[in-house]
Formats: structure tokens, C-alpha cells, sequence
């Protein structure tokens, strides 16, 4: 029998693609010390947090205007499922994110999406994941965007203004579209 044969079977790894852009990233450095296009690799229980602190932040923003530790992604897996998700926390007290359309405020957190836009301030993030068969380890990979993501991937800026100028959100709402006639 051939050491090939004898060979473990190699798992894939869940890796979150995270596409970044800030408007002054050309003049300010405010990336330099993040790797683009190279896989980290880190052990499941590892909670990634991104901010302006080096000491305490996994990817560090050379930028005042970002919080110390500005949010956290954590991998784990829903009951009764095989499946490796991802959360984000909000742990800045000073900015909200902006997760798609929704709002998170200090300590607020959810399921990412497979495919989601994340913002706080000038910053664009489009976290993109990869499944994996590997629960021990999972990979983040930077890619630098020259142009703004909301007009490359056509996100809406910020949730529509219907006609009359009134939005009301409620935690009843439901996330779906509703179709309403118009005159109600």
C-alpha cells in the first residue's frame, strides 16, 4: 500500500472572505497591518476581534476614529446541525454597525448571513462564507477593495423612506417584504 493510500483524508476549513473599503486607505494606512489574500487560520473557539488596539485586536485599523475593540466575529454551530456559522458582536460603546439593514447597538450581536454588508463609519466590510467539514479551525481572508462596495454590489444605502415620510420599525415586523395594497 502506497503512503498515499495511508494518507489522513484532508478537511476543508470554513473561511469568512471579508472584502474591505474606507475612502482614505490610500493615504492614511489605515489596513497596514492586515495580510491581504492570505488565509489566517484560527482554532474554533477563538473569538476574532477587530479594532484600533494591536494588543487586544487580531486585525488592528490605524485610525482614531475606530473604538479600541470595534466588534467581534465568533464560529458555532446551531443546535441539531453539522453546519459552522458565524456571529457578530458589537462591542464599541462610541458607533453603531450596520449589519445589511440592521442596526446593532453596544453588546448587540447576530447570525451572519452567508453573504452580508457590514458597516460602521466610513467602513464597508462584505463578509462572504466558505462551508468547511473541519469544526476545529476556521480561516479569514482579506481581500482590499479600490471602490466603494455599496455602489459595486448595488446595497442599498440605508432602509427605504416609504412615500409619507414615516418609518416605523417594530420588533413584531417581520424581516420579510409585505405586500400592502395602497390605499391602506
Amino acid at each position: 500500500m502506497s503512503s498515499f493510500e495511508d494518507a489522513d483524508t484532508e478537511e476543508t476549513v470554513t473561511c469568512l472572505q471579508i472584502t474591505v473599503y474606507h475612502p482614505g486607505h490610500l493615504q492614511s494606512g489605515i489596513f497596514q497591518s492586515i495580510r491581504f489574500c492570505k488565509r489566517d487560520k484560527f482554532p474554533s473557539s477563538e473569538v476574532v476581534k477587530f479594532g484600533r488596539n494591536s494588543n487586544i485586536c487580531h486585525y488592528a485599523f490605524q485610525d482614531r476614529q475606530v473604538s479600541r475593540v470595534q466588534f467581534s466575529l465568533q464560529l458555532f454551530k446551531k443546535f441539531n446541525s453539522s453546519v459552522l456559522s458565524f456571529e457578530i458582536k458589537n462591542v464599541s460603546k462610541k458607533a453603531s454597525l450596520i449589519m445589511d439593514s440592521r442596526e446593532l447597538g453596544y453588546l448587540n450581536k447576530m447570525d451572519l448571513p452567508y453573504r452580508c454588508m457590514v458597516r460602521f463609519g466610513e467602513y464597508q466590510f462584505l463578509m462572504e462564507k466558505e462551508d468547511g467539514d473541519s469544526v476545529e479551525f476556521f480561516e479569514i481572508q482579506f481581500i482590499l477593495s479600490p471602490r466603494s462596495l455599496l455602489q459595486e454590489n448595488y446595497w442599498p444605502l440605508h432602509r427605504p423612506i416609504p412615500e409619507y415620510g414615516i418609518y416605523s420599525f417594530s420588533s413584531s415586523q417581520s424581516s420579510s417584504p409585505t405586500e400592502m395594497d395602497e390605499n391602506e
